[in-house]
């Protein structure tokens, strides 16, 4: 997982991308999730980070990361490599 390099996330959650023109405002945890990809962090450590930190179960989590993923990729936010 990469984040798109031009990609400007605000403490409160404001994404916007400029290649596109696009602005976002995602909750605390999305911030917390792009976050942790631009720091290249793993999905694994992602999903370990947040079901610690939420007290949630890793299914769970995961599922909802994936979703997340996936809406973060159709808008040219994040790139996903296998």
């Amino acid at each position: 997982m990469k984040v798109n390099k031009n990609l400007a996330i605000s403490e409160n959650g404001f994404v916007f991308n400029p290649n596109t023109g696009d602005s976002f405002s995602v909750n605390e945890l999305g911030a917390v999730i792009i976050n942790e990809i631009k720091a290249g962090k793993s999905k694994s450590e992602i999903i370990e980070s947040v079901s610690t930190t939420y007290n949630a179960e890793k299914s769970t989590i995961e599922k909802d990361f994936n979703e997340f993923l996936n809406v973060l990729s159709n808008h040219q936010l994040v790139e996903i490599h296998d």
